[in-house]
């Protein structure tokens, strides 16, 4: 995988660019793919001195892939180095970016690698992770850095050059966001996933009002995930507004449950194909992050479908009918708060 990208590289260097044209004779050697079959690591080398840098027409156009190749690529540097500080900061880093990932259930190409990206959140897949692993990961999760939320890209990768040391991705505190919580949030899902017929957490997912002894059950079932402890959990649930809700963004809305609670707005009226995509994409997110907050409709992708909102394609009446079913959606992982439909 890595010798066709450089092999695309160097194919796409041009002879009559001055700063290539040194460089001939490697050049026409390595645009050629049979030379990339039988390389050595001494004449790798010499094609990393003397090629890298060079001006190519190769445009690999995502930027966050080639960011989280050369991750792990000094991942695997840096054990074959025994440089346990960096290794450990690029562990810290990848399990960030796989929890990131996890439960993004509404993009196919994420839920495909949803089984990596839980083991490379947690901690076990670390223990013994050796360099066919890495790439392994490095393969199948390179082109899903693009779905990441935003706030979350741009502290992922840094890299600090001086005269002392080579470029070693740091972190920086005052703008990464919590690992700790990333992790917890992914390890938490696992768990939950592996769970999944609990009955409180059936009727979470099947959009049943929750009882107080539901959530005693759930709670219960995030202590023995051993995800965090008591501290970790309370602040998953002041941040969520509620426990109900915090583990309803973990494991989403039955995908059953979110049509059926769209039944009666669905039924008997004829919409137009817009409005039924535009429908479908709240299904999705219900499906995914368990519900969805009104002021979301007047956003991506929403706004893809509509710039103007849910107003230039339903009428007063309809939009009301759409926000108040999304409330009793949220009231019914949220009994302190209005009631729902049991």
């Amino acid at each position: 995988d890595v010798a066709r990208q450089l092999h695309a590289i160097v194919a796409g260097m041009t002879l009559d660019n001055f700063l290539v044209r040194p460089h001939r004779q490697l050049v026409e050697e390595y645009a050629q793919w049979p030379a990339w079959k039988k390389i050595t690591l001494e004449a790798a080398e010499v094609v990393a001195e003397s090629l890298a840098g060079l001006p190519s027409g190769y445009v690999d156009s995502d930027e966050d892939a080639k960011r989280f190749d050369l991750l792990i690529l000094r991942r695997q540097l840096a054990q074959l180095q025994g440089d346990t500080t960096v290794m450990e900061r690029i562990r810290e880093t990848v399990q960030q970016i796989a929890a990131g990932l996890v439960g993004k259930n509404a993009i196919p190409s994420v839920v495909a690698q949803q089984e990596l990206l839980e083991v490379v959140a947690g901690d076990d897949w670390w223990i013994d992770v050796n360099l066919p692993m890495l790439e392994i990961a490095r393969r199948r999760l390179r082109g899903l850095l693009q779905f990441l939320d935003k706030v979350r890209k741009d502290p992922v990768y840094i890299d600090i050059q001086d005269e002392l040391s080579d470029a070693v991705p740091i972190d920086l505190p005052a703008f990464a966001p919590g690992i700790d919580m990333d992790r917890f949030r992914a390890k938490a899902a696992a768990y939950l996933k592996s769970h999944e017929d609990h009955v409180a957490l059936q009727r979470l997912r099947r959009n049943k009002a929750l009882t107080p002894d539901d959530l005693q059950a759930l709670e219960q079932m995030l202590l023995e995930s051993g995800a965090g402890d008591d501290k970790t959990i309370a602040k998953a649930k002041e941040d969520a507004h509620g426990l109900g809700l915090f583990i309803r963004s973990l494991v989403g809305l039955d995908r059953q449950a979110a049509m059926e609670a769209f039944g009666g707005f669905l039924d008997g009226t004829a919409l137009s194909a817009n409005q039924i995509h535009f429908v479908n994409l709240i299904v999705d997110e219900l499906t995914s992050n368990g519900v969805v907050e009104p002021a979301r409709l007047y956003e991506p992708p929403y706004t893809d479908l509509t710039a103007r909102g849910p107003e230039a394609l339903f009428s007063a009446e309809q939009v009301d009918n759409i926000v108040s079913i999304l409330d009793a959606v949220r009231a019914n992982a949220a009994p302190d708060g209005a009631a729902g439909v049991a």
